[in-house]
C-alpha cells in the first residue's frame, strides 16, 4: 500500500478522472494510505499477499482470491505490479479472460545470478504473463531480459515510476557553511549496499570527522544491531523509517545509493528532482537516473573502496559545481522522468484495451 501511494496514486487518480471505477486489492498495511484511496472513491479489498513468503499454500490462496475477485468485479482490465500480483494476478486474469497490464518493477537476483532461482523466476513470469495485454518495463535491461526469455508479448518501456515534480520540488542547495550531509534512503539490507555504505562512512569519517552520514529506513536481514552500533559510535545518524523524506533531502548535500540492482531507483529520481547530486552504482535501474560527472557520480557495485573514492571525489568538488550538479539533475528529471509520462502511458494502454 505504501508503494502504491508513493509511486502510483497519480495513475489511479487519472484512471478515475477518465470515468472508470477502480478496485484496489492490497494488504491493509498502512491505515492512512488505505484511507486515502477510500476517500478518493476506490473500492478497497484486503488481499492475502505475503510479499516475501515462499509458502506455496499461501500463494495458492492468493490465486484463489484473485480468481474469486475477478468473477465478482468483472473488470475491463487488471493492472498489476511486483512479482506475485503479476504472476498470480496474470493467471487469474487469463482464466477470467480479462486483459492484464503488468508492470515489472525489477527482477533482482533473477538477472544477477543464473541458476535454479533464475529458472524458477523466468518460468513463473513466462506462465503468469503469457496472455498479458501489455508489460511495462522499468528499464532497458529488464526489457531485454524479458525479450530474450520470451516473457510477455507487447512491451512498453517506462521511466521507472517517474517522479512527481510538484511534490518533490527543487530545493535551495544548503549553504556553503552548513554541515556536509550525505543521505542514504533504503531498507537496510544487503542488496541495497548497506555493508558498503557503513564501511565507506567509517573510512570517510576517519579523515573528515565533520561530514555527516544520515540513514533513513528500517532494518532487515539482521542489520539493526550493526546500524545501531554505527549510530552509537557517531559514524552515522540513523532515523529509521520516516514518512516524508523531503525535509531530510532539503538539508542534504548529496544522496548515496549503493544498490546492487533496481527496477528504477525512486530515491535517485526524488533526490535529483529536489536538486541534489547523487552517488550511485553503475547497475541497471540506477545508472539511467544519473549522468556521470554532470548530475552525480557512478561507481561499481559491491565495492566499498570505489564508493569511498566517489564520496571523497564529491567532497573535493568546488561548492559551485555541487550546486550545478543538483540543478542539472532537476533538469534531467523534468525532461526524462516526469510522472506524467507514466500516467499517459497507462491511459494509452487502457484505451488500447477498450
Amino acid at each position: 500500500m505504501i508503494g502504491l501511494y508513493a509511486f502510483r496514486k497519480e495513475v489511479v487518480s487519472a484512471i478515475m478522472e477518465s470515468g472508470y471505477r477502480v478496485w484496489i486489492a492490497s494488504p491493509d498495511d498502512d491505515d492512512a494510505k488505505y484511507a486515502y484511496f477510500k476517500e478518493l472513491g476506490c473500492k478497497m479489498v484486503e488481499a492475502p499477499l505475503d510479499r516475501r513468503g515462499t509458502n506455496p499454500l499461501r500463494d495458492l490462496a492468493l490465486l484463489r482470491f484473485y480468481r474469486r475477485l475477478l468473477r465478482e468485479v468483472r473488470p475491463v482490465a487488471v493492472l498489476t505490479y511486483t512479482i506475485k500480483p503479476n504472476v498470480y494476478g496474470g493467471i487469474a486474469a487469463r482464466w477470467a479472460k480479462v486483459p492484464q497490464l503488468a508492470n515489472i518493477t525489477g527482477l533482482g537476483t533473477a538477472i544477477e545470478n543464473p541458476g535454479p532461482l533464475q529458472k524458477m523466476t523466468i518460468a513463473m513470469y513466462r506462465f503468469g504473463l503469457k496472455r498479458a495485454q501489455t508489460v511495462f518495463y522499468q528499464n532497458v535491461t529488464i526489457k531485454e531480459f524479458c525479450k530474450d526469455n520470451k516473457i510477455g508479448r507487447h512491451g512498453v518501456l517506462l521511466p521507472g515510476s517517474g517522479v512527481n515534480l510538484e511534490w518533490h520540488a527543487l530545493q535551495p542547495y544548503p549553504s556553503q557553511d552548513s554541515p556536509v550531509r550525505f543521505l542514504f534512503i533504503a531498507r537496510m539490507m544487503r542488496d541495497k549496499g548497506t555493508d558498503e555504505f557503513l564501511e565507506m562512512a567509517a573510512t570517510v569519517k576517519s579523515t573528515h570527522p565533520q561530514v555527516e552520514f544520515h540513514i533513513l529506513g528500517p532494518c532487515e536481514d539482521d542489520y539493526e544491531a550493526r546500524v545501531a552500533e554505527a549510530h552509537a559510535r557517531g559514524t552515522v545518524v540513523w532515523h529509521d523509517y520516516v514518512s516524508d523524506v523531503r525535509p531530510y533531502m532539503r538539508e542534504a548535500w548529496c544522496t548515496v545509493h549503493p544498490s546492487y540492482h533496481e527496477g528504477m531507483a525512486n530515491v535517485l529520481l526524488e533526490s535529483a528532482a529536489a536538486g541534489r547530486p547523487v552517488i550511485t552504482t553503475d547497475v541497471p535501474g540506477c545508472r539511467e537516473a544519473v549522468e556521470d560527472g554532470v548530475t552525480g557520480l557512478l561507481c561499481p557495485a559491491r565495492n566499498a573502496s570505489a564508493l569511498t573514492a566517489a564520496v571523497e571525489r564529491f567532497l573535493e568538488l568546488p561548492y559551485e559545481q555541487k550546486v550545478r550538479m543538483g540543478i542539472a539533475g532537476r533538469e534531467k528529471m523534468q525532461k526524462e522522468f516526469d510522472r506524467e509520462i507514466v500516467v499517459k502511458a497507462y491511459l494509452e494502454e487502457i484505451n488500447n484495451v477498450l
